[in-house]
């Protein structure tokens, strides 16, 4: 312990309990805001093994409120024997605040047991003046400054020291498993609400913010606990949020260091629960919950306290080695932190300076300290720790090696040799055979140069068994020797041991140099020896040798000690490089210059001979060779061909040149040549090749001369030819291609033969025809085109005879029953003209007619068949006939029939002709052709069909009009009929409106009717009907009037009238009445009139005719109702539907 020290303790009656303080220390008890606290303080030097004297006990104490609940733990302290270090227990909570600075400086170490009164002193006024400032600070912040917020917990208080975390640390409690870590939430709101001003809808949302509840704890472990909040409510049923989101953004904040100490963020996150972990066991916790949302925070809510619980010590750190003899070691060990529940003894382990892993109790108790004895010297021993408490056993520390003390190690073997180099030496030693068995023996290797005269001198201190000594001279020896220590002493130095140093490697040897004359296939080199030999005699010489100016491979050619060799079995014509190295006892020496040797070119060796390449052609040959296996020692630059008739000495060049191929041409098939060759370079020609005979392929027949063509007749020729050379080879066959047009000849003959014989040929046409022949070595060219022309014939027979259409046929009186259109094609004439065509039709006399292509056949019977052909004719005879058709002619076109008048209006006439029904179908045989003449005087068709009746409508009155009519079938049609007349009569008059009545007394009234214009100079008059009740109507006027007044009229009685008009027509046989339809019917009642004053007033009851709606109206009713309806249709389905 190194200073002031804060140690938490409490008492059930509010005292003090008696405390006892290490050695060397001394105990204060320091008052803050009703809290008083003991500070242990060192005071003086401690030395192990002595007895701790006992203080006065302390005034009461009150008990502060962060620290463990019942039951207490009292302070005590218990003296071992001697040399046995005191103990005492101090309770290892974990206090929220601490004061000052802690030194932690290992309680293991020697040095803090020094005398460090002055430092002590320092200490306690350092620690004076903070708590006092500290005092006065918290006094001031806390009248001016509202409850800390979690916004402002940035600076890291004492707790966070006394925990074992410094300054930008996380405290081990704020660590969740749930949520987002607050070091790691990126965009954590952070809204300083005294610089932004709120408006009412962000006031409204940071109130309801800041109504959160105070979280719930549960499931409250040792280094655990579970954290549970609720949403924040809405005070009094605000409805201004109801556009808040779904969620909000919690955060969780914990403080170790009381109500209003330091919070810092453990959670963040819209979950509603979390799971605060790595908490101090024992310790006293507050928690609060924060809600955020849309960058805005509301007040934290009310901290919630809870006390973890307590669980087995911490895990202590290894003891240490305080003390130590050949045969004891002393340890001493910390307390670990408790976990709120008091240490109740160590258990220390070891095994027994085995080393094989397994360990033994050998000490267990409350003491921090322990002497093992009975050990063995210099020797080994592994210890671990636990401690142990009321809630069980901590885990072992790591375990850690003592050794106890040894003797002086005795001297070690004289040094050995490993490896020896130019300038170094490995030299190696062994550990001594009776020493000590500790790793802490060290050694001295000592060197002597007996040339320099100084003596032994040391070049390597350590603990290694081997070491190189560097920087010596070559080929020098020098003395070695060893000496061992450890902590008890040094032993003497081995016995000295010499040696030597290797020699170096000798420099390179001078340029080799060229003795005598370079010949083509050998020359002699001699070199000096170099100029430093490294210490030793060179014993051997390498001569080393490459082909080629780029020296990729070497060869050794020479290995001894004469300085000059003969390099042979040389190529001529080739670039050589030479270099010499020497090796002695000092190892290879670097390799000399290089020197560089061409030996002369000699002409090439001896081709092989040329070959053919591919088959040997009439007229030419393909011939390759190879390059000479021998070059000279030179490029080859140019070849020469010779060729020689076969049995002919006289040889002539045909080519010269660098290729390795050539083609020989101007040769004669089927003969037999001889060729040589030879190879030159910038020496000279080397030998003829061997020679090589071929003989050439033979060659295809010449040109054939024009073939004779011979016409026997129009259609027949005869072509012959003759043999041409066949240049080496007999012909095999001949090629005739025949053809009418020069450019369109194709082959008509392939074989052996000299004639060929043509048939089907044309008349008066030219052909043309070419001959070729054929041997084994290919086909000749084509013999030049020869021109023949067939004699003149007969025509050729007609090809295309069919019967004309009769819309094709403009002839007058042309009668498809009694006559035939024939028409054809022309055919070839063959050279002679076509004069005219015979026309055969059965048995008849054939008919004859003039150049021509069409002809009509008359005279013929109606619906007979005949069978027709034609042939044409020409100056030289008649044609053959045409293929033969099957014509037949048309029956004859039936007569007109009687057209008669039915029925007949002033607007329309209704007219019938023939014998059956109104209507017939179209496939009837006899159709008709009804026509009606115009204004103009011509007639238009009003009919066409199979019916026998025809209404003619939209005529005018009193007009006469003139019909004809014609009947057809499928053989024409027939003739019109005799004219007819029918006169339309005259019209009624327009129907009248209902009258109108006017009562003009009881017996008495007037009734009107409209009037009518004359029709076409016709008078009109009216005729004016009365019914009374059920009897029949009568007429009581005839006149040309508007009005009629009807008098008698009986009373309580109905009266009808009704009117209509009469055309009085003008005709010659004298006037003519026409009565048109009457009106409506018309009722009137007569009663009698009671009062005076009512004279004046006319019941008239008018009964009309229920009128029926015509098709049309009809129509546009039902046309009306329906879009109504599919208006209200549609309107339904977009209000309820669509939307």
């Amino acid at each position: 312990m190194s200073g002031p020290a804060q140690v938490p303790m409490m008492s059930p009656n509010g005292s003090v309990p008696p405390i006892y303080v290490p050695p060397g220390y001394v105990s204060q008890i320091i008052e803050e805001n009703g809290v008083r606290r003991v500070l242990v303080l060192p005071q003086a030097e401690f030395l192990p093994g002595s007895h701790s004297p006992l203080h006065p006990h302390l005034p009461a104490f009150i008990p502060h409120h962060a620290m463990m609940p019942p039951p207490p733990h009292h302070v005590y302290t218990t003296v071992s024997g001697a040399g046995d270090m005191t103990t005492q227990y101090i309770p290892q909570y974990h206090p929220s605040q601490v004061y000052g600075d802690q030194d932690s400086h290992s309680l293991h170490g020697r040095s803090g047991f020094v005398n460090r009164d002055d430092r002590t002193s320092k200490t306690y006024e350092r620690l004076q003046r903070k708590l006092k400032d500290r005092h006065g600070g918290a006094t001031k912040d806390k009248m001016n400054s509202p409850p800390s917020s979690p916004q402002k917990s940035d600076c890291s208080s004492p707790t966070d020291i006394q925990n074992g975390l410094g300054k930008g640390q996380n405290s081990p409690g704020a660590a969740p498993v749930k949520g987002k870590q607050v070091g790691k939430v990126k965009g954590s709101p952070r809204i300083d609400t005294e610089t932004q001003e709120l408006d009412e809808e962000t006031k409204a949302l940071q109130t309801l913010l800041s109504n959160i509840s105070k979280p719930v704890m549960s499931d409250i472990e040792a280094k655990t606990a579970v954290v549970t909040w609720s949403p924040p409510a809405a005070v009094n049923g605000d409805s201004d949020m109801a556009n808040l989101p779904d969620s909000f953004f919690y955060e969780v904040a914990v403080s170790s260091s009381g109500k209003y100490g330091k919070f810092k963020t453990a959670y963040s996150g819209e979950e509603l629960t979390t799971t605060l972990e790595d908490l101090r066991p024992a310790t006293d916790y507050h928690t609060r919950v924060q809600a955020v949302c849309n960058s805005l925070q509301g007040t934290p809510s009310e901290p919630v306290s809870f006390t973890t619980l307590s669980c087995e010590p911490d895990t202590p750190i290894p003891p240490r080695k305080t003390n130590g003899t050949k045969n004891s070691l002393v340890l001493q060990w910390k307390a670990p932190c408790d976990n709120g529940s008091k240490i109740q003894k160590y258990t220390l382990e070891w095994d027994k300076g085995n080393g094989t892993g397994e360990f033994e109790q050998c000490y267990c108790g409350p003491l921090k300290q322990f002497r093992v004895t009975k050990l063995s010297p210099a020797s080994r021993y592994t210890f671990r720790l636990a401690a142990t408490n009321d809630m069980g056993m901590s885990n072992f520390s790591e375990a850690i090696d003592f050794y106890t003390s040894g003797s002086v190690p005795p001297p070690p073997a004289s040094p050995e040799l490993v490896k020896a180099g130019v300038t170094w030496m490995s030299i190696q030693w062994r550990k001594p055979s009776v020493a000590p068995a500790e790793d802490d023996i060290s050694y001295v290797l000592e060197m002597e140069d007996e040339t320099s005269g100084y003596g032994f001198k040391p070049k390597y201190n350590g603990d290694d068994l081997s070491c190189t000594v560097k920087n010596l001279r070559r080929s020098t020896k020098y003395r070695f020797r060893v000496a061992a220590y450890n902590s008890e002493g040094t032993s003497n130095p081995s016995e000295a041991t010499e040696f030597c140093t290797c020699p170096d490697r000798p420099g390179a040897p001078y340029r080799p140099a060229v003795k005598g004359k370079v010949h083509a296939n050998n020359f002699k080199i001699i070199w000096e020896p170099p100029k430093e030999d490294g210490g030793a005699t060179v014993t051997k010489y390498i001569v080393e040798m490459s082909e080629g100016s780029n020296g990729n491979k070497w060869e050794m050619v020479y290995s001894g000690s004469v300085l000059e060799h003969v390099c042979d079995q040389l190529s001529p014509g080739c670039a050589y490089q030479v270099r010499v190295y020497c090796i002695s006892e000092g190892g290879q020496s670097p390799l000399s210059e290089t020197l560089l040797i061409q030996t002369p070119a000699v002409p090439p060796g001896q081709c092989m001979p040329p070959r053919l390449v591919g088959k040997p052609k009439a007229r030419e040959l393909q011939m390759r060779w190879g390059a000479p296996q021998v070059d000279g020692g030179c490029l080859v630059s140019c070849y020469s061909l010779e060729m020689s008739p076969a049995q002919a000495e006289e040889h002539r060049e045909v080519y010269m040149g660098p290729e390795l191929e050539c083609t020989v041409i101007g040769l004669l098939p089927g003969k037999t040549y001889s060729f040589r060759l030879r190879a030159a370079n910038k020496a000279g020609y080397g030998p003829y090749s061997e020679k090589c005979e071929i003989t050439t392929a033979p060659g295809v027949p010449h040109q054939c001369k024009p073939p004779h063509v011979a016409c026997r007749s129009p259609t027949y020729a005869i072509v012959s030819w003759e043999t041409p050379a066949g240049n080496g080879a007999n012909v095999t066959e001949y090629r005739l291609e025949w053809g009418a047009a020069e450019g369109c000849i194709q082959l008509c003959y392939c074989g052996p033969g000299l004639t060929h014989e043509m048939k089907g040929l044309l008349p008066a046409t030219t052909y043309f025809c070419r001959v070729q022949a054929v041997n084994v070595a290919g086909a000749g060219l084509f013999s030049e085109v020869v021109l023949c022309v067939t004699p003149s014939s007969v025509p050729a027979a007609v090809s295309c005879l069919r019967v004309r259409d009769e819309s094709e046929v403009d002839v007058p009186h042309y009668s498809p029953s009694t006559c035939l259109a024939l028409q054809w094609e022309e055919p070839c004439d063959h050279g002679s003209e076509i004069t005219s065509y015979s026309i055969d039709f059965g048995d008849r006399q054939p008919i004859t007619v003039a150049r021509t292509t069409n002809h009509i056949i008359e005279n013929l019977q109606s619906d007979a068949t005949y069978r027709i052909r034609i042939q044409a004719l020409n100056s030289i005879g008649a044609g053959p006939f045409s293929h033969t058709i099957k014509l037949k002619t048309k029956p004859l076109p039936p007569e007109p029939p009687r057209l008669e008048c039915t029925a007949l209006s002033h607007q329309n006439l209704k007219l019938k002709w023939g014998e059956g029904t109104a209507k017939t179908l179209q496939t009837d045989s006899i159709q008709y052709h009804l026509q009606m003449e115009d204004r103009s005087g011509r007639f238009v068709s009003l009919y066409r069909g199979p019916c026998h009746t025809h209404k003619v409508q939209r005529l005018n009155e009193s007009t006469t009009y003139t019909f004809r009519i014609q009947a057809f079938n499928e053989a024409g049609e027939g003739p019109f009929s005799d004219v007819y007349t029918f006169t339309t009569p005259k019209s009624p008059p327009a129907p009248l409106k209902a009258p109108r009545i006017e009562r003009l007394d009881d017996h008495t009234c007037e009734v009107t009717w409209e009037a009518l214009q004359p029709m076409k100079g016709d008078p009109v008059i009216y005729s004016l009907q009365s019914m009374i009740g059920n009897s029949e109507f009568k007429q009581i006027y005839k006149g040309s009037a508007r009005s009629f007044q009807v008098s008698g009229l009986q009373l309580n009685c109905e009266h009808r009238f009704r009117a209509c008009a009469i055309r009085q027509c003008q005709n010659p046989e004298g006037p003519q009445d026409l009565i048109g339809p009457y009106s409506a019917t018309v009722t009137f009642s007569s009663q009698k009139t009671e009062l005076p004053s009512t004279t004046h007033k006319n019941t008239v009851e008018v009964s009309r005719t229920k009128r029926t709606l015509s098709d049309e109206q009809c129509a546009a009713v039902i046309l009306v109702l329906f879009a109504i309806i599919s208006i209200l249709i549609a309107f339904v389905i977009q209000y309820f539907v669509i939307k």
